[in-house]
């Protein structure tokens, strides 16, 4: 990158690039990276429809299964990412303190954690972008419950978080919409793999039994066959990146899903049992867009 950089501003009118710095061998100069530094850093004009650079990155991808390492610049999924109390807010107070570009020039969205080293600046955002506003003692005690379930070692869910506020604020209209009771697969050699889920929606019990070409798409299709008929979705991407290596590697699922407005929410839970880390990112990304469509049309 810097030598492709220094070559252009030495008079090159043309530079080799490849998408997510992908080739045969190692050293390739990002198209993405390239674009956004000539354009940030030397004011250079360009005819590249940068708003599209994530999801073209992602195509690439999925197509050619080379997955981009979370950290990487523009395109990684943590380029625009923050959980420390520190980190925030100061994105909250101003982006350019961690951020160096908007994420919507690149077709990216800012995202925020809730964990361990969230602190009440970026956990107030997260609830106020569903419309919850708590007061001050709310939202202290708010972070202080869910920094006890993240010290546990377990991954805070943005559903889950506005259970927490629910139960702090005394305001049941936060809960899950639909919680995950119970769900078995039976996969194998020469078996069609079926799943069965059960799940539970202001007191009703619904099960369903799907099948799937793997134990995942089995278990995704049918709690789609229940939750997607009242939610009005469907899966619109679904990533699986190893964090770890050995057959115990510990999973990232990435699930988006899309309601019939066009309306899209992710969700993301890691595990050692994949099938369980899907089962888990599908149901949180169901009861986001659930209850944010529930409580923006309360308020």
């Amino acid at each position: 990158m810097a030598n492709t950089i220094a070559g252009i501003n030495a008079g090159a009118n043309c530079a080799h690039v490849t998408i997510n710095g992908l080739g045969e061998r190692a050293g390739n100069a990002s198209l993405e990276e390239l674009v956004m530094a000539l354009q940030c850093l030397f004011d250079k004009r360009h005819n590249i429809k940068t708003e599209f650079l994530y999801e073209t990155s992602k195509f690439v991808s999925n197509k050619m299964g080379i997955i981009v390492q979370p950290n990487k610049a523009i395109i990684g999924e943590n380029a625009f990412g923050h959980e420390s109390g520190i980190h925030t807010h100061g994105i909250l107070n101003n982006p350019l303190t961690y951020e160096p570009i908007n994420p919507e020039i690149v077709g990216r969205k800012r995202w925020l954690q809730a964990g361990k080293h969230a602190g009440a600046h970026g956990i107030r955002a997260m609830l106020e972008d569903f419309g919850i506003r708590p007061t001050d003692d709310q939202i202290h005690i708010i972070v202080e419950k869910q920094k006890i379930l993240a010290d546990k070692g377990k991954s805070i869910t943005t559903a889950e978080l506005l259970s927490i506020a629910g139960e702090i604020m005394n305001n049941s209209k936060f809960e899950e919409k639909f919680k995950l009771y119970d769900f078995h697969i039976v996969t194998g050699m020469n078996i069609i793999p079926t799943a069965v889920v059960r799940l539970n929606s202001d007191g009703n019990d619904f099960i369903a039994s799907e099948i799937g070409v793997g134990p995942v798409d089995a278990a995704l299709k049918a709690i789609q066959k229940i939750a997607g008929e009242m939610a009005n979705i469907k899966i619109r991407e679904y990533k699986l990146d190893s964090i770890t290596g050995g057959s115990d590697a510990l999973a990232e699922v990435v699930i988006k899903v899309e309601d019939k407005n066009g309306n899209i929410v992710s969700a993301r839970k890691s595990g050692e049992d994949v099938v369980i880390a899907s089962v888990q990112a599908m149901m949180d990304a169901i009861n986001k867009i659930m209850l944010r469509k529930v409580l923006y049309t309360k308020n």
